[in-house]
């Protein structure tokens, strides 16, 4: 059965636009056919790949407003992409009267899912009706977080949110896949957060290694590949691989 990871915090600066990215190229390197979709309207992840976002005629906004096929740009560093543009912001607002919007996304999904192991979706940094439409289309959450102070804080407000899209029957199925701490390095306080995360999410979700903060990320970024093509030598490259085969066994 295809896995739908969305990737999502309410906090901003996680990275968790890099993390779908790099984590969709170590899958795709463990043999698995995977599809990035982007949700947000900044349209970051389309941009890491190297598509501009000014350039595509069509978007996931067409497929979640007009309930058009997804328009999907196949064999983009071995992933396949469904981009986003600007377009997208106005979602909230022509939504808003929609029967059933909170299904949207996952009823254009449905029609090629098949064609995939793994679906990744970069959902946006706030609860609006993307990142609803992408954690109900989706059968995980993962769960990206800086190893910060402000960062854990947070956790307990979107355990919360999670827990009320299953109660009011909105995403019921939906599964945390786990926490990854992101950005991480190597002072006292990340260390003490990194410990307390994992206390806190004992019983409830796996927390996974911690991904460090390095300039190779951005770097790779801007030169619009995931790190393991900029730089296959990179010590995170690893920790992403490792990450991967643990995604495999849920």
């Amino acid at each position: 059965m295809t896995k739908i990871f969305s990737f999502f915090n309410q906090a901003g600066g996680t990275g968790k636009t890099t993390l779908a990215m790099n984590l969709g190229y170590a899958l795709s390197q463990l043999g698995h056919s995977v599809l990035l979709v982007d949700m947000d309207p900044q349209s970051s992840l389309t941009i890491f790949m190297g598509i501009s976002s000014y350039e595509v005629a069509t978007t996931v906004s067409q497929s979640i407003l007009d309930k058009k096929t997804l328009p999907i740009l196949c064999g983009i560093h071995e992933m396949d992409l469904v981009p986003s543009n600007l377009s997208l912001s106005a979602a909230d607002v022509q939504l808003a009267t929609a029967i059933a919007k909170e299904t949207r996304l996952k009823r254009a999904i449905s029609s090629i899912e098949s064609n995939y192991d793994y679906i990744l979706i970069d959902c946006p940094p706030t609860l609006g009706v993307l990142s609803i439409l992408s954690l109900v289309a989706s059968t995980h959450i993962l769960i990206p977080m800086q190893t910060q102070y402000k960062s854990f804080v947070g956790l307990d407000l979107l355990l919360g949110t999670i827990n009320e899209l299953k109660v009011e029957g909105v995403a019921s199925n939906l599964q945390i896949a786990g926490v990854i701490p992101n950005l991480h390095d190597r002072t006292s306080q990340s260390k003490e957060i990194l410990e307390a995360v994992i206390e806190q999410f004992s019983g409830i979700a796996p927390v996974f290694p911690p991904v460090p903060k390095a300039v190779a990320f951005a770097d790779a970024s801007m030169n619009h590949t995931p790190l393991e093509i900029y730089d296959r030598k990179h010590p995170a490259n690893s920790i992403l691989h490792s990450i991967a085969e643990n995604l495999e066994s849920l």
